[in-house]
């Protein structure tokens, strides 16, 4: 099944973001998690409905810009196969397959043009 599941908005100032999405979208108060390596915000997430999550995300090396938020992609049970795939097709593994506490499973690719994009899956 491939499908969105995740959108990730860089951030400079979570506490500010928040503030800025909450007013825009009416959401109702989110906690702001710090794990040490990354503070976020969820949003909203419809997962148990098939929609996709919606978080802000304060991490060194991942930078607002103008090109867009950065979505994951489900990949279905493990995200191996596709995974291994990335460099036959002309893409790049930028972060291999990385366990998210409780949240499941992510790798960071680059396609044949550039653009980063997470793959997900739950094992």
């Amino acid at each position: 099944m491939t499908s969105i599941v995740w959108v990730e908005v860089p951030v400079k100032d979570i506490e500010r973001a928040v503030r800025f999405y909450r007013a825009v979208f009416q959401l109702e108060a989110t906690e702001i998690r710090d794990d040490g390596a990354r503070r976020t915000a969820t949003l909203f997430g419809d997962g148990d409905a098939g929609g996709p999550g919606f978080s802000l995300n304060q991490t060194t090396n991942f930078e607002p810009s103008d090109k867009g938020m950065y979505i994951y992609i489900n990949c279905g049970q493990d995200l191996t196969e596709a995974l291994s795939r990335v460099a036959g097709a002309g893409g790049t593994v930028v972060t291999e397959k990385t366990y998210m506490e409780g949240a499941g499973y992510y790798a960071t690719v680059k396609d044949t043009e550039g653009n980063a994009f997470g793959l997900y899956s739950t094992n």
